[in-house]
């Protein structure tokens, strides 16, 4: 399966895939909460292998790692 392009600063619904629902590494979100991919100091940058640190839209607290296919917009 190939790993959906999501563009940093954009607003996605987080629509979890297995992978996401079975080894969150996002404690904090659930499904159909808004969120905003962002590129955190020091790690790899939004797409690479296929996930992205994303933080919660309605707060701008950090939500975690997610897979970028749990992303939904």
């Amino acid at each position: 399966m190939r790993a959906k392009r999501v563009r940093v600063g954009k607003v996605y619904t987080f629509a979890p895939v297995p992978m996401d629902r079975f080894f969150p590494a996002a404690q904090n979100i659930k499904a159909g909460d808004k969120v905003i991919p962002r590129n955190m100091p020091g790690c790899p940058p939004c797409g690479t292998m296929g996930h992205c640190h994303v933080i919660r839209a309605d707060t701008g607290e950090f939500a975690g790692l997610v897979h970028c296919n749990s992303l939904e917009g």
